[in-house]
């Protein structure tokens, strides 16, 4: 396999993840962002914890979806994410208005 073989390969897969993400993103109410992973999650249960001085954080996702290009499988559960890193969660906006699929 040549260089550009594998990134043609890569290519396609992100595209193909990036459109499963347009169409799962409305199943889901709560975008989770970590340094390392993406997730889209119908429930978040977000905690600051301690350890001596230190602070992090134990996030538990249920019902989620995972961006990730390589898993076979990207709907899960339940996740957990502990982290001392940041962490984001937004709420998803629902929108009344469907944006074609010609348009976007």
């Amino acid at each position: 396999m040549s260089a550009e073989d594998l990134d043609n390969y890569e290519t396609d897969a992100e595209l193909a993840l990036y459109r499963e993400y347009r169409d799962v993103i409305k199943l889901f109410t709560y975008v989770v962002e970590t340094e390392r992973r993406f997730y889209l999650a119908n429930k978040v249960d977000f905690n600051v914890r301690s350890a001596g001085q230190d602070v992090y954080f134990d996030v538990q996702l249920t019902d989620a979806w995972v961006w990730d290009i390589y898993r076979s499988s990207r709907f899960v559960k339940s996740v957990r994410i502990v982290t001392f890193k940041d962490v984001n969660v937004e709420e998803v906006q629902k929108t009344d208005i469907d944006i074609p699929d010609s348009l976007t």
